[in-house]
């Protein structure tokens, strides 16, 4: 039986301490949408530019540089598991950059994934370049995939029209990158804004659905999802970053004026559509 590092009081919040590859097989339920920020391996011991200093691009022993045949053997372990818990209408986003993404598209191939998009993510706040010898990355890819060639998926085509001034949304989303209220209690070095996690969600799931994010971090991921009216689990193996979820979820829960609160959520059209949003989805529209 799986003993969970935190479940919250509805238990529509689950952390699980320990290694995803392992942790996943473990668990009984089955996902409606899988996010994945899986490890880009480019902690290699050079530099980069931070908030205007220099600083180590260095994140931990987890994001440590691999060889080819390496990154490949861990990103299909981790896909395998994960593919085994999916409903077969489920769909998974994987992010990441040039250093895995063409890997992690050759190994869901491989798993007869079905590839529906490739996002890219332009951001608008980017970091310089410190070698000044490339243009500066400014940019992240998401891929959405679905678990079948052949059954169908879950997209919410009218909702995201209806957010792009009712113009068909394109694959190519401008974002500013996490937002400094994000970080109220602490930092995870490759933590996701939750603009760009609320519409993954609102694009791919309904109310209620299970959301798995097998590399959890601070844990972006349950907080949009809870925020949405969806169920979370998430798995990580450092304490720090389980724990830096729980203090997330809980200042969720204790919010009174949770529309002050969307209203700092870029990506929408109005300063109050994602609160819009969310209430109507209580009452069954947008499905």
């Amino acid at each position: 039986m799986l003993k969970f590092y935190h479940k919250s009081e509805n238990e529509n919040f689950k952390l699980l301490k320990g290694d995803a590859k392992k942790v996943i097989p473990k668990i009984d339920d089955k996902f409606d949408m899988v996010f994945a920020d899986p490890p880009y391996f480019l902690s290699s011991g050079g530099n980069t530019i931070e908030s205007g200093k220099i600083v180590s691009v260095n994140k931990g022993t987890w994001d440590k540089s691999k060889s080819r045949r390496e990154m490949t053997n861990f990103n299909r372990k981790w896909l395998s598991a994960v593919r085994e818990k999916m409903n077969d209408d489920a769909s998974i986003w994987i992010s990441g950059t040039l250093h895995n993404i063409f890997n992690i598209v050759q190994v869901l191939d491989e798993l007869d994934f079905k590839v529906l998009n490739v996002i890219t993510w332009q951001k608008t706040n980017p970091p310089p370049h410190l070698a000044c010898r490339y243009f500066t990355h400014s940019t992240e890819q998401i891929i959405w995939a679905r678990k079948s060639q052949k059954k169908g998926h879950y997209f919410n085509y009218d909702l995201m029209k209806e957010i792009n001034e009712n113009k068909q949304m394109k694959d190519v989303w401008t974002l500013p990158a996490i937002a400094p209220w994000e970080k109220k209690f602490g930092k995870h070095p490759t933590q996701k804004p939750l603009s760009v996690l609320t519409r993954l969600i609102l694009a791919s799931t309904k109310p209620n659905a299970l959301i798995l994010d097998p590399f959890t971090g601070s844990s972006t991921t349950g907080i949009a999802a809870n925020l949405l009216g969806r169920r979370f689990i998430g798995i990580d193996k450092l304490n720090k970053y389980l724990n830096l979820g729980v203090a997330r979820k809980k200042e969720l829960d204790s919010i009174e004026n949770l529309e002050l609160y969307c209203s700092k959520i870029r990506g929408f059209n109005e300063k109050n559509k994602l609160f819009e949003i969310i209430e109507k989805q209580k009452s069954n529209e947008y499905i």
